[in-house]
């Protein structure tokens, strides 16, 4: 429980410091965010540290109307129960608002009635939180309908450029594939907020919240994660390797990781939901900057650094992806959307004599199985053409593809 006043106080302290800071890099989903939120809380998910309280801070600024924000991630507000936020009620009702901010709600156990309330009462309401404890599986029948789940992610390549006003040039690729997309980290350049940041995920996203007592495993299995980036893993074969007991174990580890997003599982493609499920799946890393205060070696990864950067821009477009392998023969990622390849794409940093013939027929297999007439080698720095038959392999510069593909 906690007083009257302090809200109060906190309420004050916040909506002033809001007036101080207006403005900030506009993000590329701002555009994209609905403006009609009628019956529905719109739901900011996303990473801890990749911009979602300056998001906020934007939206409140666009608004005509009064809005009331309250962050809940202050330490005056910790003890915040549920049956707080009746002093909440009246500070809305006193401030005459209609449009609710809430940061980081969902430390409060509950939050879920509230709002549901509020969206009944005809307020509008907007939520950020860190993927780890804002979920919208987490939602529940309390919101189910009611909502619309939005993702942030940290900066994208072109978002990289302009936030640093320098061109799109295969040298500035190379800089953001080693500093990241982490905001603070790419305007500071200080290793300590990624390493804080880490810090945070891991202790109090994961290990405080599902009760992890054993920390040690968990940072060991995250740490052979990140030096395994764009390679296949199977919790049978970690099991052995970090010492964790139960293969059940290393799948529920697997899942808080990915519910935070600090990695995510890619799949073999199969039109069989049980193939995919019992396959090994291809592990990547949320930031590269991030991935490095964790894993130095990966630094001169090249290879493994681009086609990490290649599948989060995918998934930040919400595309569906997968790996491919048949008949021994492999291709970095079949792009779906709607249940339906839409193309097929492999990663090479360079293209030479050595690997040519194995990228090639990787893709080729892939595009003869799904019946396309066009594929993508993405390469550094790189571009051609190459035809076989009625087939053509467009390879492209890594820089050139993520300005089409923004």
């Amino acid at each position: 429980m906690i007083k009257q006043s302090v809200l109060i106080e906190v309420v004050k302290q916040q909506q002033e410091r809001l007036e101080q800071t207006a403005g900030g890099f506009l993000r590329s989903i701002l555009p994209q965010l609905p403006h009609n939120l009628d019956n529905h809380a719109l739901i900011i998910s996303g990473i801890r540290r990749c911009g979602k309280s300056t998001l906020l801070n934007q939206l409140i600024h666009k608004q005509e109307n009064q809005c009331f924000f309250l962050n809940f991630d202050t330490p005056k507000l910790y003890n915040f129960e549920i049956e707080d936020f009746q002093l909440v009620d009246f500070l809305i009702i006193q401030q005459q608002s209609k449009i609710l901010f809430f940061d980081e709600i969902q430390i409060v156990t509950g939050w879920e009635m509230y709002v549901r309330q509020k969206l009944d009462e005809g307020y509008k309401v907007i939520v950020t939180g860190s993927n780890a404890s804002l979920l919208s599986k987490e939602l529940g029948t309390k919101l189910t309908g009611r909502h619309i789940t939005k993702e942030l992610f940290p900066f994208s390549f072109i978002e990289f450029c302009e936030f640093n006003s320098i061109e799109y040039t295969a040298q500035s690729f190379s800089e953001y594939s080693v500093m990241g997309g982490f905001p603070e980290y790419v305007k500071t350049k200080n290793p300590d907020i990624l390493s804080a940041l880490l810090g945070d995920i891991v202790y109090r996203d994961i290990a405080v919240r599902y009760n992890i007592k054993d920390v040690k495993q968990l940072q060991k299995l995250l740490t052979y994660l990140a030096g395994n980036v764009g390679n296949l893993v199977s919790a049978n074969k970690l099991t052995q390797i970090i010492g964790i007991k139960s293969t059940a174990t290393v799948m529920e580890y697997f899942n808080f990781f990915e519910q935070s997003y600090v990695v995510q599982l890619m799949p073999k493609f199969s039109y069989s939901y049980k193939v995919q499920l019992v396959n090994p799946r291809k592990i990547y890393f949320i930031d590269t900057g991030l991935l490095s205060i964790i894993s130095p070696s990966f630094t001169n990864d090249d290879g493994h650094k681009l086609e990490n950067i290649v599948f989060w821009e995918l998934r930040r477009q919400q595309k569906e992806l997968f790996y491919f392998n048949e008949r021994g023969k492999e291709c970095d990622f079949v792009v779906c959307k709607n249940n339906s390849v839409e193309q097929v794409i492999q990663v090479c940093y360079s293209l030479n004599s050595d690997n040519m013939h194995r990228e090639q027929a990787g893709l080729f297999e892939a595009m003869d199985f799904f019946k396309l007439q066009k594929g993508i080698i993405i390469t550094y720095n790189q571009q051609d053409i190459l035809l076989q038959k009625d087939k053509r392999i467009e390879v492209m510069p890594v820089y050139k593809w993520l300005m089409i593909n923004a």
